[in-house]
């Protein structure tokens, strides 16, 4: 399976892991902050990092005694090999089925902690729904996801980057990419796409990202 790192219940290494070029760019977090606190009071969780890889995160969340698995989405959903051609004068359209049976199957391990990040935001419209689905059917019920979504599609503060973790309510951001926004969402949009969810709690930021933190 593709873009999955710590295949076993050792990842402490992955294969082809890249931290990337560019500046990192500080950025509090409230949700990190929320998020880390958990991660410190318990013990051997399985963490699901979806995003550019990070050894950095891969590094770090090893490091306080939990396994990481990571799967990059954007980059993976941006390739034509997904587009199906119409029939009879039909649309193109997307194979939902085979992006989420090739990039999204865990082998049936179940994650106590997800970490979207912006994800969200870079997927096409009609494949968001199934990914939402599929994370809530492999988290542990009473497990938490992190996520971030962007007030405006243009701008510096919107390029597709890697989030790199540290010990502190900090995330370090860096550009990984060119691909563009293709969608924003309201609180009342956000709400409704994490309607299978318990409850979610917004975190209020002074640039254009907002935080999500959600309960399964």
């Amino acid at each position: 399976m593709r873009n999955l790192f710590g295949g076993n219940d050792n990842p402490g290494t992955s294969k082809g892991s890249k931290s990337g070029g560019g500046d990192r760019v500080p950025r509090h977090s409230s949700g990190w902050k929320e998020l880390l606190k958990n991660l410190r009071e318990q013990d051997s969780l399985r963490i699901l990092d979806i995003g550019p890889t990070s050894s950095t995160n891969i590094n770090f969340i090893t490091s306080i005694g939990h396994s990481i698995y990571m799967a990059n989405l954007v980059e993976e959903a941006a390739k034509p090999e997904w587009i199906k051609p119409g029939e009879a004068g039909e649309p193109a359209s997307f194979d939902v089925e085979g992006f989420l049976t090739t990039n999204l199957n865990f082998s049936g391990r179940i994650f106590d902690v997800v970490i979207l990040w912006d994800t969200a935001d870079y997927l096409p419209e009609v494949l968001l729904p199934a990914v939402l689905e599929r994370i809530h059917s492999v988290m542990q019920e009473g497990g938490l996801m992190l996520a971030f979504f962007h007030t405006k599609a243009e701008g510096s503060e919107t390029a597709f980057s890697r989030y790199h973790l540290t010990e502190t309510e900090v995330v370090e951001m860096q550009r990984a990419g060119n691909f563009p926004i293709l969608h924003t969402y309201n609180n009342r949009q956000i709400e409704n796409m994490l309607k299978d969810f318990s409850n979610y709690r917004f975190f209020l930021a002074k640039d254009n990202l907002r935080e999500v933190i959600t309960t399964r």
